[in-house]
């Protein structure tokens, strides 16, 4: 492919075991059809359907095709993961945690002369209270890396549509990807904003799709109908299907050219 342009794919929640097993099954093949130069995955969800633990990211960081792996609020539901986040470079945690929070929220890729910058937000609405304003952030962490590339890609991780949409146009031309995360339900507004910045609400999960998000049905219909404290478990038996998105871009401008919806099926 030219060099100018760059070719990225962004792998939504994976949820569990169902989720690994698809990736470590399929995410070879995906890789090598569609080219792409970097891949992206966000990890929240790896261990148990909530946070990480360092066998289950290391079960799929040794496939050796991933090169950034970005979270969001459940990043530290697994303790562990306090201890061993800042042992790995290209794990990130949401950038406007408290600064004395591990780990970090931005990192720069290259690979074959083209770099790519990766910036993990939290959003507030619906979600935590306590992290920094993520808009506030996002302009702090641009100019950072503003003199290194211009391809900046941020995954938001948040709940309200709204927020993320707001967040979209608020970075669109400083920015060449917004994708969000959190809900696990795929989104079909994936589209390139007037001033190039791809934009989507949210590109799904990674695992059993006959399921709710991810969980058992039966935990999760219970907890709405009495409102009582289930705890819920990944459902491993269905259909799986690696969802997310892939993007393609000037590799010198940082524009979006396109961006497509990804639902590799396992069945």
């Amino acid at each position: 492919m030219p060099n100018n342009i760059l070719r990225l794919l962004f792998i939504g929640d994976v949820i569990g075991k169902p989720g690994r097993h698809i990736l470590k099954k399929h995410l070879s093949f995906l890789k090598e059809s569609l080219k792409a130069d970097f891949v992206i995955v966000n990890i929240e969800n790896l261990a148990g359907g909530f946070g990480i633990t360092e066998k289950t990211f290391n079960e799929i960081n040794n496939l050796g095709l991933i090169d950034a792996y970005t979270s969001g609020n459940h990043i530290w539901d697994k303790k562990e993961a306090e201890k061993f986040i800042e042992n790995h470079n290209n794990i990130l945690r949401p950038a406007n945690y408290p600064e004395s929070v591990p780990g970090k929220g931005l990192i720069t890729l290259e690979k074959n002369g083209k770099k790519l910058s990766v910036i993990n937000l939290l959003g507030r609405t619906l979600m935590k209270d306590c992290v920094e304003c993520p808009f506030k952030y996002a302009d702090l962490l641009i100019e950072k890396v503003n003199n290194t590339t211009n391809n900046i890609f941020v995954d938001f991780h948040a709940e309200a549509t709204s927020e993320k949409e707001a967040m979209g146009y608020y970075l669109n031309g400083r920015v060449s990807v917004v994708a969000g995360t959190h809900t696990h339900v795929q989104t079909a507004d994936n589209r390139v904003l007037g001033e190039g910045t791809a934009y989507i609400s949210d590109v799904g999960m990674t695992g059993n799709i006959e399921s709710i998000i991810g969980f058992n049905q039966k935990d999760v219909i219970e907890k709405f109908m009495t409102q009582m404290p289930r705890r819920f478990q990944v459902k491993d038996n269905g259909k799986k299907e690696i969802q997310g998105v892939f993007v393609t871009l000037e590799n010198s401008s940082g524009k979006s050219l396109t961006i497509e919806r990804i639902k590799y099926k396992d069945y």
